[in-house]
């Protein structure tokens, strides 16, 4: 549980979450993982959090927002998340979008936008498909310079690494 002031906003309590998504996303980092973070939030508390894994667990479904998700399933022991909001330091994917979906998460709020996957606006939108039996209200934006930072340096980093290394390719 974070220690807010009682009387904080809600782009204050935002911030302050989204905040720890980023840790999470530090977390990958450290690990040579894709950094994106993810916490998932009921009650002011965090019941689930996770960062990518999928190099470390061989596993391309292993994406921050999964593991989160079923963190806190996994806490509460109940399948669906119908008042719990989920952080995530990136826009989700569809994968991501459709699991937050069918956990009935309300509300999603997450940093950067993805301009080549996203599908909470971006490319899709998974998550405000009328559709679909369940809508999201989407926050976007919080601390996005931030959190396009941590990728756009870790991709660039891993291309240095390449040049140096004369392999381009890979």
């Amino acid at each position: 549980m974070l220690n807010l002031n009682p009387d904080a906003t809600q782009e204050e309590i935002d911030q302050a979450f989204m905040a720890m998504a980023i840790r999470e996303a530090m977390i990958a980092e450290s690990k040579e993982e894709i950094p994106i973070g993810a916490v998932v939030v009921l009650d002011g508390k965090v019941i689930g959090r996770g960062h990518n894994q999928n190099k470390t667990l061989i596993d391309p479904t292993a994406h921050a927002e999964m593991i989160a998700i079923t963190a806190a399933c996994n806490k509460i022991q109940l399948r669906y998340l119908e008042s719990a909001t989920l952080y995530v330091t990136i826009e989700p994917c569809s994968m991501c979008a459709g699991a937050i979906v069918l956990a009935r998460l309300p509300r999603l709020v997450f940093g950067a936008r993805d301009a080549k996957a996203g599908a909470c606006g971006s490319v899709f939108n998974l998550v405000q498909d009328p559709r679909l039996n369940h809508q999201v209200e989407v926050v976007g934006g919080v601390k996005d310079f931030e959190c396009a930072t941590l990728i756009t340096e870790f991709f660039e980093s891993i291309r240095e690494k390449r040049r140096k290394s004369g392999n381009e390719q890979n």
